[in-house]
């Protein structure tokens, strides 16, 4: 570390005889509620919020001065970024001539025929032809890769071809997903630089809005994939038919990710036709996916039925068949300033931060069980991830991740398409893919650190050495032989390339300020000012299951982000990307039990010292000089910070979730209420924000309400149930006072003794059936006992189940308004006694009665 002289102190709470519960999230993130008022043209790596770009500068100004001790990296001249700046524009135009020349009209260019591939005439190759439909894709989809090179004169001309010679009206299925994010995306961005340039470069006076025409005659040609009972999209459409073919009509599955990259492109068409329709089938296709979310883990599967939303695959990851997706949450956030988008973001999120990472690896868990890997290698996809990190303030995981997976890329020259938990091949093709460049790309715009220049010349050294072929560049087919495959993708001109040339270019020297758009996931730019132009006939502000917690904004913790001093450790992490040493395994603070004698004697060689509080509590100290090594006491640096991170997110974590059981204080006209704390249930509705279950409660019979029926079933309905805990699971008891058409159900613990003060509250468990429609919390047994009095003392007792947060606040805002009232009443009565000396005015404070509007 910089300073051998920290000392850390933390006081933590936890069992001395377990493990800690949740997963540390590699983040250190500073929650804000302020109030963040969005503005129309930020830098898209600040988020679209002033709150955001003063962090980032603030990490930026840190970084500069850092003085650690550490390996330097290797700095870039101006000479050298100009010279690798112009060797990318030139595997560019070699790319992108031979397509011009070989390949032209047609969708894609195969480099070692050195001719085009037309969808019906060159031998098929099954799904992976349906991103083809014979509309010149390769070239639409890289008409504004010309205009960032600042080749304008081939962009007209480029624009002029398109114009002339694509057309859609054509009888082949497509994907409905690749055919938006190239062709929509490639139109849409084309047709907003060409008017961009019509009012600042003084050419193009002949453009009228063709390519704009273009993409909305795509759009309507899509449209019917979204007539679903779900208004989830189908995965293919026919571009002349719709889905009038038989064959369609019979596929009923597409994966997460097809269905939810639509937003971006479909509101961008929408506000600049001004045809609503589009962004309101891609906002209808998003609500839909939310709601089949995985309520206990909040993770997502990868295939799904259109009609009934079953999920078809439940794998959960952040790679192939997902990774777009959240993507796409928060990039719809930035460009169109829904709220709704960032909550959903954040809670994907952590779930995916909890669940499927571990470490820099993640590996694809069931959504269902997220405790059981679903498989044991990694693809190339989830090389996107640490860019998505960087644009939502994650910047030391996604320093992690890059890490790692440039190891993976040194070991086998390119990132193999996919790659086991010990880096080896899995799947060895690479298709020249750019998800991990533009990582690269997004990282060194966040921190300056040249090591990402570094990197980005060994995989421009590797795309010249290993895919460079005489027309173009070529997909390798196997990584361990070097061998080629006829195959060279859209995205290879209109991403690779594109983001690989902009690592390298200063963005003063670029025609267009970047920090004004968003990139799509085919790194289409779409400009910021697109939230200016609304879309009314879309209510975003509708209600959602979201706790506060949801919402907040994230500024990263500055000490942490040295990149070279997150790199560090994981230096050697890939077996044979450089020499491995010797070395124990690192203990994370998540894994840490205070009743382990390893991991007693591991934090004593950090440097750690702990010292037992009692109930429960203990509190750790650190000093450098203590620990058995320099590494050691860098470790138990890192340690502290985790455990901080750790118990931060447990609290947080605990407020957002804790339920509270609520009844007036003396009778039905009282005024003040006690709140008793309750855990929640991974099943059944969310209690959260201002909703609420209030009713009369009574005791089941049988009163563990493990029988078929409640033989109390008519007096029981719509009123509250309590059911003590055991004989049968939490969801069984759930269903059987469910069926009596109960309002909700309160599980009170079957140990004498427990109470929620002193012991951890813990989520209800599920099966995995979404079945459960009425809210069901539990309480330990000494909450339950206070209940149980207040329930004896008054008969046909009303209770309030609600979120404590929620209880919290609504108790503050009626102190507030008696407050007011007050104040206002003694204003008055001071003003009369001057006014009229002989009048007597008696005032009462006016008692505010629970209503519904928390």
């Amino acid at each position: 570390m910089c300073s051998p002289q920290i000392v850390g102190n933390l006081e933590m709470s936890t069992p001395l005889n377990g493990a800690l519960k949740s997963r540390a999230i590699n983040t250190t993130p500073t929650p804000t509620t302020a109030k963040t008022i969005r503005k129309a043209y930020t830098s898209i790596f600040l988020f679209s919020h002033t709150h955001y770009l003063f962090c980032l500068l603030l990490i930026l100004h840190i970084l500069s001065f850092a003085v650690c001790e550490i390996i330097p990296t290797e700095i870039l001249s101006r000479k050298e970024r100009e010279e690798l700046r112009e060797e990318a524009r030139d595997m560019f135009y070699h790319a992108y001539y031979a397509y011009m020349d070989n390949g032209y009209p047609a969708d894609e260019l195969m480099p070692l025929s050195c001719k085009g591939r037309y969808r019906g005439v060159t031998p098929s190759r099954g799904d992976m032809d349906d991103v083809l439909g014979n509309f010149s894709m390769t070239l639409v989809d890289t008409l504004d890769t010309l205009v960032l090179l600042g080749d304008l004169s081939e962009f007209e001309i480029s624009v002029k071809y398109v114009i002339r010679d694509v057309q859609f009206d054509n009888d082949i299925i497509v994907s409905v997903f690749e055919t938006n994010i190239r062709m929509i995306g490639g139109l849409l961005s084309a047709h907003l630089l060409s008017e961009y340039l019509q009012k600042n470069a003084d050419i193009m006076p002949w453009y009228r809005g063709e390519l704009l025409e273009m993409a909305r005659d795509l759009g309507y040609r899509l449209l019917p994939a979204f007539n679903t009972t779900t208004g989830i999209p189908h995965a293919r459409i026919n571009l002349r038919y719709g889905m009038k073919d038989d064959q369609l009509k019979r596929s009923t599955e597409t994966c997460t990710a097809c269905a939810g990259t639509m937003l971006l492109e479909f509101a961008a068409l929408s506000r600049l036709t001004g045809d609503p329709i589009f962004e309101a089938r891609a906002h209808a296709a998003m609500d839909a996916l939310w709601k089949l979310r995985n309520r206990g883990s909040d993770l997502m599967g990868t295939v799904l039925n259109v009609h009934s939303g079953d999920w078809v695959r439940r794998d959960s990851g952040v790679g192939a068949g997902i990774d777009s997706y959240y993507e796409y949450l928060f990039k719809s956030y930035i460009l169109l300033g829904d709220d709704k988008y960032l909550a959903r973001f954040n809670r994907h999120y952590n779930a995916v931060m909890k669940y499927v990472s571990d470490g820099p690896l993640f590996l694809d868990v069931l959504m269902h069980r997220p405790h059981a890997k679903s498989r044991n290698f990694m693809d190339a996809l989830l090389a996107f991830w640490p860019g998505l990190q960087v644009l939502s303030g994650h910047l030391k995981p996604a320093v992690q991740t890059h890490e790692m997976l440039y190891q993976v890329m040194q070991m086998h020259n390119f990132i193999p398409e996919a790659f086991t938990m010990d880096f080896q091949i899995h799947w060895g093709q690479h298709h020249l893919r750019p998800e991990f460049i533009e990582s690269t790309y997004f990282l060194y715009r966040a921190t300056g650190d040249h090591h990402y220049l570094q990197v980005g010349k060994k995989v421009l050294k590797a795309l010249q050495k290993y895919a460079k072929v005489p027309c173009g560049y070529a997909a390798v087919n196997d990584v361990r032989t070097g061998k080629h495959e006829d195959r060279m993708d859209s995205f290879v001109l209109s991403e690779t390339f594109k983001y690989l040339y902009l690592l390298f270019t200063e963005p003063r020297d670029l025609l267009i300020n970047l920090d004004e758009f968003i990139f799509t996931t085919e790194a289409h730019l779409l400009p910021l000012s697109l939230a200016q132009l609304g879309n009314t006939s879309y209510n975003f502000r509708q209600a959602e299951e979201h706790n506060i917690m949801d919402f907040m904004r994230t500024c990263p913790s500055s000490n942490k982000l040295f990149p070279e001093k997150v790199r560090q450790p994981l230096r050697n992490l890939v077996t044979g990307s450089c020499p491995r040493s010797p070395a124990t395994k690192k203990l994370l603070a998540v894994d840490f039990q205070a009743s382990n004698a390893d991991h007693l004697r591991t934090v004593y060689d950090m440097g750690i010292t702990m010292v037992s509080l009692g109930d429960g509590k203990v509190r750790l100290f650190h000093s450098f000089y203590n620990a058995k090594s320099p590494e050691d006491g860098e470790m138990g640096l890192m340690f502290m910070e985790e455990m901080i991170e750790l118990t931060k997110m447990q609290s947080l974590n605990q407020l957002a979730q804790l339920q509270a059981v609520a009844y007036k204080k003396d009778g039905s006209k009282s005024n003040d209420w006690v709140a008793l704390m309750a855990g929640p249930s991974h099943f059944g509705p969310e209690l959260i924000q201002d909703n609420f279950v209030e009713g009369e409660v009574i005791i089941a019979d049988p009163i563990r309400a493990c029988g078929p029926v409640l033989r109390n079933a008519e007096k029981a309905r719509a009123k509250i149930v309590i059911a003590e805990r055991g004989d049968c699971t939490f969801v069984s008891k759930a269903r059987v006072v469910q069926s009596a058409g109960v309002l909700a159900l309160i599980v009170c613990d079957n140990t004498p003794g427990s109470s929620g003060e002193f012991q951890p509250m813990f989520a209800m468990s599920g099966d995995g059936v979404n079945d459960v429609h009425i809210p069901v919390v539990f309480m330990f047994s000494q909450e339950f006992t206070k209940l149980s009095a207040a329930m004896h003392s008054k008969p046909e007792m009303q209770v309030r189940i609600m979120q404590m947060i929620e209880f919290k606040r609504w108790q503050m805002t009626k102190e507030s308004k008696a407050k007011n009232e007050t104040i206002t009443l003694k204003a008055t009565e001071s003003t009369e006694e001057t006014t009229t000396a002989t009048s007597t005015t008696m005032h009462t404070t006016k008692k505010t009665k629970p209503d519904k509007e928390l």
